[in-house]
């Protein structure tokens, strides 16, 4: 089994098919979405395949080190960047093939006039080994 990120990008990926932002659904858009995505991550968890997901709030703050002693930095809020995750999910599978699957599936949650998204999701494989570094 592999684990698998699947991205919902809100921008900063293509255009969907679908293109209307959340924010410009009415009430029932949003709740026939969030519902599709329930239902999903409950069918994953009854094949074992569901890890874990979230949405995410569109603030966010970037935070470094700046040295001992010293507080970290940060840089933000920032509500308007250029590229916006607006929520993740965690699946674990057989396959990359399956993998794929899953993410086209979620692709279609509803979205404007109940109509499949079709969102471009980022799909990407956790890392299993450190990569080897041979001089």
């Amino acid at each position: 089994m592999t684990k698998y990120l699947l991205l919902k990008h809100y921008r900063g990926a293509p255009a969907p098919v679908n293109d209307v932002p959340m924010d410009r659904w009415t009430p029932e858009e949003i709740s026939a979405h969030v519902q599709y995505m329930r239902d999903f991550a409950d069918r994953l968890e009854q094949t074992g395949e569901y890890v874990d997901g979230q949405a995410l709030a569109p603030e966010g703050t970037f935070v470094r080190y700046d040295g001992t002693g010293r507080p970290p930095v940060t840089d933000g809020p920032f509500a308007e960047t250029k590229d916006l995750i607006a929520g993740w999910m965690v699946i674990d599978v057989d396959s990359y093939e399956r993998a794929v699957e899953l993410a086209g599936e979620l692709s279609a949650a509803p979205g404007a006039g109940g109509q499949p998204i079709h969102e471009w999701l980022e799909l990407r494989p956790f890392l299993t080994e450190p990569p080897t570094i041979t001089e």
